[in-house]
C-alpha cells in the first residue's frame, strides 16, 4: 500500500476546507479591527479606507499566501511527500494594534494640535503609517539574512515581554473592557473561545467560527446591531473593483516621519522578524523544515509591497502551524486564504461585512491573541528570567493607562484651545496617587524601554553585571536624545520631545544604573 509519504502534493484536500475556515477567521478578524480602528478611532474616511488601504492589505495577502502554497508545493513535490503544510500568513495583529495608538493616533492628535484641519490630520497619519509599515517590512526582509545573528543577540524575556506588555494593554485589556461593556454578547463567545482552543473541545465546525456566528446571533437578537439603510447603500456603493495603485510619491512626503517613530517601527519590525523565525522552527519541529532566508523574504516583502500601495499594517507568519498540520490542513488552504481574503480587500466588501459582522461578535478570539502573546512570554523563557518578563510588560501598560487617561481628559472638557493640556493637570492627579508624569514619561519610547529594562534583568540574573551595565548605557543615550521619556504637551496630548538634552534627568538615572552595574562587577560571587 502507499504511504502518505509518497503519493506526492496536491494544491486541495478535504482537511484544507477546516485549515481555510480557521486561517481565514483569523484574517477577517483582523481586517474587522483595521476598520473600526480605522474608522472610529483614526476617522478615516471610507474611500481611503476601502479603496486604498484594504486594496493593499488584499494584495499583500494574496501575494504572500500564494508565494507559501507554492514554497510548500514545490519542496513536497521535490521530497515526494502529500503531508506538507504552508506556513501560516495573515496580518500581524500586534502590530496593527501599535501602529494604530503608537504612531497614527499620535500624528493625527499632534496635526491637529497644530492646526491643520481633519483631512489635512488623517492625510499625515495615514502616511505615518505607510512609513512604519514600510520601515518593519524592510528590516524583515534584511533579517532573513541576519535573523540567527539577532536572535543569539537578544535576550528571548526582553523580546517577548515587550510585546505581551503591548499585547495585555492594547489588545486584551482593552478588549476585555468591551467584553464586560456588553457580558451577554462577550462572556458567551469568551466560554465559547476557551472551551474550544483551551479545552480543545472537538465540534463539527471550528470553534472560532462558531464563536463568530453565536456572538453574531445575540448580538443582532439584543438589538446591539441594527443595519442602517443610509449606511448600508453607501456600502454598497463602494462594492466593485478597487484596484491598488502605488503610493510613492505619498510615501516620499511622508520620509519626515520615520525618525521620530523609529522607537516603534524597530523593535516592531525585529518582533516580526524573530516570532517568523520562531514559527518556522515550530513548524520545522512539527515536521515540515522550510528554507528560513525565502521564508522571512516572503513575508518582508508582502508588508514592503502594502506599503507601496498603501497599506499601514505589516503581515507575519501566524504561530500555530502544527494546530493547521494536525486538522489535515496542507496546500489549499493557503491560496484559497489568499483568493478569498485578498478578494475580498479588493472587491470592497469588507464594508458591507463590517455591517453583518458585528467586532463584538470576534472580540474574544482577539483577546485569546492577547493571552496567548502574554502567555508565552513565561512559558518560552527560562522560569529563572520570569522577574525580567514582568518588569517588561509594565511599560506597555503604562503607555496604554496614559492613552485612557488623556482619553478621559479629553472627554471631561480638556485638549481644547480653550483648555489646552498643560503641567497644571499634573499636580491635582499627583495629589490623587495618580502619576501622571510617569505614565507620560514612560508612554514615550515605551517598547524600547520595555525591551532594555528587561534586558537589564536578565543579565543580572546571570550575573553578567557588564552586559546589564551596557544596557543602560544605551538607556542613558537613548533617553539623552529623546528617543524615550522626553515628552511635551500638545493642545490635546503628550508627544515625544526629541533633542539634545531633552531626556537629561532620565540620562542620569540610567547613567547610575550603569554605575551600580559596574560596580557590582567587581565584587567576587
Amino acid at each position: 500500500m502507499t504511504t502518505p509519504l509518497a503519493t506526492g502534493p496536491r494544491w486541495f484536500v478535504a482537511g484544507d476546507l477546516d485549515g481555510f475556515l480557521g486561517l481565514a477567521l483569523d484574517n477577517l478578524i483582523q481586517i474587522l479591527l483595521i476598520m473600526g480602528l480605522c474608522a472610529g478611532v483614526l476617522g478615516y474616511p471610507s474611500e481611503l479606507l476601502l479603496g486604498t488601504i484594504l486594496p493593499a492589505t488584499g494584495i499583500s495577502l494574496l501575494l504572500g499566501n500564494l508565494a507559501y502554497a507554492w514554497q510548500a508545493y514545490q519542496l513536497a513535490q521535490a521530497e515526494g511527500r502529500s503531508d506538507r503544510t504552508a506556513l501560516p500568513y495573515g496580518i500581524n495583529t500586534v502590530s496593527l494594534f501599535a501602529y494604530v495608538f503608537l504612531v497614527m493616533l499620535p500624528v493625527k492628535l499632534g496635526a491637529l494640535s497644530a492646526g491643520l484641519g481633519p483631512a489635512a490630520a488623517v492625510r499625515l497619519s495615514w502616511q505615518a503609517g505607510m512609513v512604519a509599515c514600510l520601515g518593519s517590512g524592510l528590516i524583515e526582509a534584511a533579517g532573513a539574512f541576519s535573523a540567527q545573528l539577532l536572535r543569539r543577540w537578544l535576550p528571548r524575556a526582553a523580546l517577548l515581554s515587550t510585546l505581551a506588555g503591548i499585547a495585555l494593554g492594547y489588545i486584551a485589556l482593552g478588549f476585555l473592557l468591551r467584553t464586560y461593556a456588553q457580558p451577554v454578547v462577550g462572556l458567551t463567545v469568551l466560554a465559547l473561545i476557551l472551551v474550544t482552543y483551551y479545552g480543545q473541545l472537538r465540534l463539527p465546525i471550528p470553534g472560532g467560527l462558531l464563536a463568530v456566528l453565536v456572538g453574531m446571533a445575540l448580538a443582532w437578537g439584543l438589538g446591539l446591531i441594527r443595519l442602517d439603510p443610509v449606511l448600508w447603500q453607501q456600502q454598497l456603493g463602494q462594492v466593485g473593483l478597487r484596484p491598488p495603485h502605488l503610493e510613492l510619491v505619498a510615501l516620499w512626503q511622508a520620509r519626515g516621519q520615520l525618525l521620530p517613530w523609529l522607537g516603534v517601527i524597530v523593535p516592531m519590525g525585529l518582533f516580526n522578524l524573530l516570532g517568523s523565525l520562531q514559527n518556522i522552527e515550530s513548524a520545522e519541529a512539527a515536521g515540515d523544515r522550510y528554507p528560513v532566508r525565502s521564508s522571512l523574504l516572503i513575508n518582508g516583502l508582502g508588508t514592503i509591497a502594502a506599503a507601496a500601495l498603501g497599506g499601514c499594517f505589516p503581515t507575519t507568519l501566524y504561530i500555530g502551524h502544527p494546530a493547521w498540520k494536525a486538522m489535515g490542513a496542507r496546500i489549499g488552504y493557503s491560496w484559497l486564504n489568499g483568493l478569498v481574503m485578498g478578494g475580498a480587500c479588493l472587491l470592497g466588501l469588507f464594508g458591507l461585512i463590517a455591517q453583518l459582522v458585528p467586532i463584538e461578535a470576534g472580540m474574544a478570539i482577539v483577546l485569546y491573541i492577547g493571552l496567548v502573546i502574554a502567555a508565552q512570554a513565561f512559558q518560552a523563557t527560562p522560569s529563572a528570567h520570569a522577574p525580567a518578563v514582568a518588569l517588561g510588560l509594565l511599560p506597555g501598560l503604562a503607555g496604554w493607562g496614559a492613552m485612557l487617561l488623556k482619553a478621559g481628559l479629553r472627554a471631561g472638557g480638556a485638549g481644547s484651545t480653550e483648555q489646552p493640556f498643560s503641567a497644571a493637570l499634573i499636580r491635582p492627579l499627583q495629589q490623587a496617587d495618580v502619576w501622571a508624569a510617569g505614565a507620560f514619561a514612560l508612554e514615550q519610547g515605551q517598547i524600547i524601554t520595555a525591551m532594555l529594562l528587561a534586558a537589564m534583568v536578565v543579565y543580572v540574573i546571570e550575573r553578567r553585571f557588564l552586559a546589564a551595565s551596557l544596557c543602560a548605557v544605551v538607556a542613558s543615550g537613548c533617553a539623552w536624545l529623546g528617543v524615550m521619556h522626553a515628552w511635551r504637551f500638545t493642545t490635546s496630548d503628550t508627544v515625544l520631545q526629541l533633542g539634545w538634552g531633552v531626556g537629561s534627568s532620565w540620562a542620569l538615572g540610567y547613567l547610575l544604573m550603569a554605575v551600580v552595574f559596574g560596580l557590582a562587577s567587581r565584587v567576587k560571587p
